[in-house]
């Protein structure tokens, strides 16, 4: 066979041709895709940079995380806003208030935390208005408990996120070992509450001492699970239109009174009540299963029925404050959770801020809330609790509970009147002494500060 002798030029030529068939495409093509793509996935950064946030933990019953909502949507808006950070980090559940209001003194604010109906911070003015943010048809959107706990001097000063309001849970178990009736449709008087609690109370393993107890609770401030019961008589702490502190006379005294004597007249609470702590009362009931009755937000439901599927828990039932002289189960506390955003010197990082926090209280949000045992602010969105009896029942109270603590001086008024709560409870003072001695100190404080 004669051999083909290839000039080298011929050669360079054949080598060209075909690196030119095999390459030309990815030169040629390439640059066109990656201008299409870049086209199709431009977005346009409006401002980069780091946005801190402060929140409480929030048990969410599908996954047994106490952050996971928050971090899910943090992790969503970072991947739709370019160059947006979201910094977040806890706060403590029992000192969360103080830490915030030190921040505010100390000039080291978060971006964004939760105000809720902490009117101590929005009348600080240390937030941003953000009147301009919400249109009138979302405005209107929000339920007005919801609205009302977030304006202030005829202004808004956060986004509504949630609404909780209190109850009293009852472990059904102890009932039914002890052949107790339940409260017909959840409604009681204070006397046939008294009488339910004693059967409850009782010694269960037979060494001669009493090891449940109907009731219990604790004493601090910022929490209102026992205030059901105090204000039963038809008490009011404020004056909101005067501003004035209202807590004296009969009905307050006899409302504390009802409170007390639960321990004191009645004995249908451990010893400790009134010295205890949130955790030990908590566990008391909770995790021991040595309490048959006890107060609490209506979020608590997701730790309960965590603990049920876990195989940990007991079946729960749940029943109003009983009825006293207000003729109407009360309930009150800290029902709103809303969210503010602290002073920025950058226009476009609150754009930004407000964006966020749209996004954080969105529908989708408003809808998933039935996983932290929590209610919708929103007026549209539909019931998320339909084939839920228990949470069904609580939104149904929802009218009856009321938003307290919308004063500048609260956290003052509060600890004040908490202490003299505790007071009487420890038999160091009478009804009428501890009533009398909060609006003493109150008055002097609220006049001082006018």
């Amino acid at each position: 066979m004669r051999r083909i002798n290839y000039r080298p030029f011929t050669l360079f030529l054949c080598l060209s041709l075909i690196i030119f068939i095999l390459f030309a495409p990815h030169f040629l093509i390439r640059p066109q895709m990656d201008e299409l793509i870049d086209k199709v996935f431009e977005k346009k950064i409006e401002w980069k940079g780091i946005i801190t946030i402060r929140d409480y933990p929030r048990l969410d019953m599908t996954t047994g995380h106490k952050y996971s909502w928050i971090t899910k949507k943090i992790k969503e808006f970072e991947r739709n806003n370019p160059g947006v950070i979201i910094d977040f980090k806890p706060l403590d559940p029992q000192f969360g208030h103080i830490e915030l209001n030190t921040a505010i003194k100390t000039n080291s604010c978060p971006d964004i935390a939760p105000i809720g109906s902490d009117f101590q911070i929005i009348s600080s003015g240390a937030l941003e208005p953000l009147d301009e943010y919400l249109n009138k048809d979302e405005i209107n959107n929000y339920k007005p408990k919801a609205i009302s706990a977030v304006k202030y001097e005829n202004k808004i000063w956060g986004i509504p996120y949630m609404m909780e309001t209190h109850c009293l849970f009852l472990n059904q178990d102890l009932f039914n070992e002890r052949g107790v009736k339940l409260p017909n449709e959840g409604n009681w008087t204070y006397e046939e509450f008294v009488e339910t609690l004693k059967q409850l109370t009782y010694d269960k393993n037979g060494d001669d001492k009493i090891d449940v107890f109907g009731f219990n609770s604790y004493i601090k401030p910022n929490s209102y699970s026992t205030w059901g019961i105090l204000l039963s008589d038809g008490g009011k702490i404020l004056d909101y239109k005067t501003d004035e502190y209202i807590f004296f006379g009969e009905r307050a005294v006899s409302g504390l009174k009802k409170l007390i004597d639960l321990k004191l007249v009645h004995n249908v609470t451990p010893q400790d009540f009134g010295i205890n702590n949130a955790a030990e009362a908590w566990r008391s009931f909770a995790i021991d299963k040595k309490v048959a009755v006890y107060p609490g937000k209506s979020s608590l439901i997701s730790v309960l029925r965590l603990l049920n599927s876990r195989g940990k828990g007991f079946n729960i039932g749940i029943a109003n404050y009983p009825i006293g002289e207000a003729d109407i189960p009360i309930s009150s506390g800290n029902m709103v959770t809303a969210y503010g955003i602290f002073k920025q010197e950058d226009k476009k990082k609150l754009e930004m801020c407000v964006r966020f926090l749209m996004y954080l209280t969105d529908d989708e949000s408003q809808r998933e809330l039935y996983k932290q045992g929590a209610f919708p602010v929103k007026r549209d969105i539909e019931n998320i609790y339909k084939n839920d009896e228990i949470m069904s029942k609580l939104q149904k109270t929802l009218s009856n509970s009321n938003t307290i603590g919308l004063h500048r001086d609260w956290n003052i008024i509060d600890d004040i009147l908490q202490t003299q709560i505790r007071m009487a409870l420890l038999s160091k003072k009478t009804p009428e002494e501890a009533i009398k001695a909060a609006k003493e100190k109150i008055d002097k404080i609220i006049d001082n500060n006018q």
